[in-house]
């Protein structure tokens, strides 16, 4: 495997995570947190402990939603010339043994990189990938 400090060449591709996917937990993020609110507003009006232990739930959802958020935003394919990285792993051209259409990179030294199948346009990096490191 090559070392994330190696210089791989110029940059010819980037993907992120796809916008819809992104959407979805942006969607998901506001909507319990609205909920989060209005539960606290219950709460402050009935006085019921119910409409708390609720807030208390909408909130860890909202919580926990938003750090994956942030963890997937890091989830970046970068595909040099003279190799490709993924979060701390990396790999030069000449390391690849095989690749799978779903985005599994086996390496010459046993080891994978697995590319999450909601990345934005998986298949061009495939085919990407698939031309510059001359495997099936």
């Amino acid at each position: 495997m090559a070392k994330p400090e190696q210089n791989l060449g110029r940059l010819l591709a980037v993907h992120g995570i796809a916008p819809a996917y992104l959407q979805r937990a942006v969607f998901l993020v506001v909507l319990s947190f609205i909920f989060f609110l209005a539960m606290m507003f219950a709460y402050y009006i009935l006085q019921n402990i119910i409409y708390f232990m609720l807030a208390t739930a909408f909130l860890i959802v909202y919580l926990i939603t938003l750090f994956s958020w942030f963890v997937q935003r890091r989830s970046v394919v970068q595909i040099y010339e003279g190799g490709i990285s993924f979060k701390k792993q990396s790999a030069a051209w000449d390391e690849i043994a095989e690749l799978d259409d779903k985005g599994v990179i086996s390496l010459k030294d046993n080891q994978k990189i697995i590319l999450p199948g909601v990345l934005n346009k998986l298949d061009c990096a495939v085919t990407l990938i698939r031309s510059k490191s001359k495997v099936n």
